[in-house]
């Protein structure tokens, strides 16, 4: 990371010429010295690269939400070139350029920028974990929800997610222990007392309330959806009928 080398250089010099200058028995004051200038340095370059991320990547999340994905994609990419400037830029916009791609379902360009992504973007996370779940690789799927779920446990989404894909695997019981986990970390939500019981009762989930956030997993179509609220408006009216 080009950051942490050039302000890890610039602190040796400042400790040598303090050390030289004064004589090494005040080390300890080059030694503060050179940290204030590896600390202001290593911020002072953070904030330059994340001023010409901005400058890249918010117009190309405008462009992406215009439906210019081509061109929100390819601005996105070139981003990529400071990457080396510091950390965890290539995993956050890794994350971005798969999460584009699996929202228009383009699955196999997804995967390996999901792969890459990071770890704390707990949404495509939550992608890369259903991909693996389609692919069948269960082993996988579970990894990845372990390390969404410890990085981002406040998700009530998230925690409905692995507990959904874990039932649809099969492991009803072990979709209960996900999602009464969940619970435990955000008491009294009211989606994840739901889908617990209904866990319980050997039911399939209710995601809807959880509205786009939900459909953008691509798990249950747009479609269905319609059909279970139309069947719902219907039993309304009928109630009212009476």
């Amino acid at each position: 990371m080009y950051n942490l080398l050039i302000s890890a250089g610039a602190a040796i010099v400042t400790f040598l010429l303090i050390s030289l200058i004064a004589g090494f028995e005040y080390w300890w004051v080059g030694l503060l010295v050179a940290l204030l200038v590896f600390m202001g340095s290593f911020l002072l370059i953070s904030r330059i690269i994340t001023k010409k991320l901005q400058d890249i990547m918010e117009p190309a999340m405008k462009d992406i939400q215009a439906q210019r994905f081509e061109k929100g994609i390819r601005d996105l990419k070139s981003a990529l070139r400071y990457a080396k400037w510091q950390i965890y830029v290539e995993s956050q916009i890794n994350s971005a350029i798969g999460m584009v791609y699996f929202v228009r379902r383009d699955f196999t360009t997804a995967f390996p920028y999901l792969e890459k992504g990071f770890f704390k973007n707990w949404v495509t996370m939550g992608m890369l974990a259903v991909t693996y779940m389609k692919r069948n690789k269960r082993d996988k799927m579970r990894e990845t929800f372990e390390k969404a779920v410890m990085a981002s446990p406040k998700e009530s989404l998230l925690w409905s997610l692995y507990g959904y894909c874990l039932n649809e695997c099969g492991e009803n019981v072990k979709a209960c222990e996900v999602v009464a986990k969940g619970l435990s970390k955000l008491p009294g939500d009211e989606n994840l007392k739901q889908n617990l019981d209904l866990l319980r009762e050997g039911k399939k989930m209710k995601m809807r309330a959880y509205g786009e956030m939900w459909l953008q997993f691509h798990l249950e179509s747009v479609a269905t959806i319609q059909k279970q609220q139309m069947a719902a408006m219907g039993g309304r009216r009928r109630v009212v009928r009476k």
